[in-house]
């Protein structure tokens, strides 16, 4: 199954040889609608101040934001291409309002197809990439670009091959697993949307050399044992070594077990399981 998802590539140079490209036959290849397009400013992993404080961000090709409408309110039309968007993973979908004139872009779930409609709202059917509230939607369903409150926009599942299942609905809430295993509350009158996300192959891509990732704008991760001992807690040492404490960043703080979340939400039924 992974040799018919993958594009064969003759291996002219070196870096070809362990390169491995999905193949995408029915993505739009010509540019996107210049009314939904617009530039952001490269921050280049620096702070207001201009200096580095993530080390391993910066360069990258260039590139131009699509707006996408991730809250769903009273968006129909019909599917007129699915494209790449080069700010997230998933594929994104092109939709044209005959009755308004007007194009817009939507997360593009799972076979959709062109020429497909597609609609939002409390009069929406229950099919593939329509979104409405989730007191209208059938237990057991796979949704997407989930709401947390009324009036929100998608905030939840909105990666390539993520997605939440309804499984159970009270008065007032809704208990939805994502896709971590964590299951939340979420008020009925979010709003969702049906499917999964495309693009759910995507982890079958292997980068090949290293010059890929600089075009994504990545920059090349120095490890710490591979330092001074003034750049770094683990640098220093005759040969190699660790250090002999637990592993740290390079300003002393602990790397592993350090708790993440911010603050508890109440709204968190089961917390996903640590590895």
């Amino acid at each position: 199954m992974e040799n018919l998802l993958l594009k064969k590539i003759r291996p002219t140079t070196p870096s070809q040889r362990a390169l491995k490209v999905l193949k995408k036959p029915k993505l739009w290849v010509k540019k996107p609608i210049k009314q939904k397009t617009t530039s952001l400013q490269r921050k280049a992993g620096r702070n207001q101040k201009g200096q580095i404080t993530v080390f391993q961000k910066g360069g990258g090709h260039k590139k131009v934001y699509r707006t996408v409408d991730f809250q769903r309110l009273d968006t129909t039309g019909i599917v007129e291409a699915v494209e790449y968007d080069p700010f997230r993973t998933a594929y994104l979908a092109r939709l044209y309002d005959n009755a308004k004139k007007k194009h817009a872009y939507i997360l593009a779930p799972r076979n959709l197809c062109v020429g497909s409609l597609v609609r939002s709202g409390e009069e929406a059917e229950i099919k593939l990439g329509h979104a409405m509230p989730l007191r209208r939607i059938p237990v057991g369903s796979l949704l997407h670009n989930l709401s947390s409150a009324e009036g929100r926009r998608g905030q939840y599942c909105r990666a390539a091959g993520t997605y939440a299942q309804l499984i159970q609905k009270t008065k007032n809430y809704a208990r939805v697993r994502l896709s971590s295993g964590e299951q939340r509350l979420i008020q009925l009158n979010s709003y969702a949307t049906l499917g999964v996300v495309s693009n759910e192959n995507r982890n079958l891509n292997s980068i090949g050399k290293a010059g890929r990732n600089r075009w994504l704008g990545k920059r090349p991760n120095v490890r710490g044992v591979a330092m001074n001992p003034i750049d770094h807690p683990h640098g220093g040492g005759e040969g190699k070594t660790s250090g002999g404490r637990p592993s740290v960043t390079p300003w002393g703080k602990p790397t592993k077990g350090s708790k993440t979340s911010r603050s508890r939400n109440s709204l968190i039924v089961v917390p996903r399981k640590k590895n």
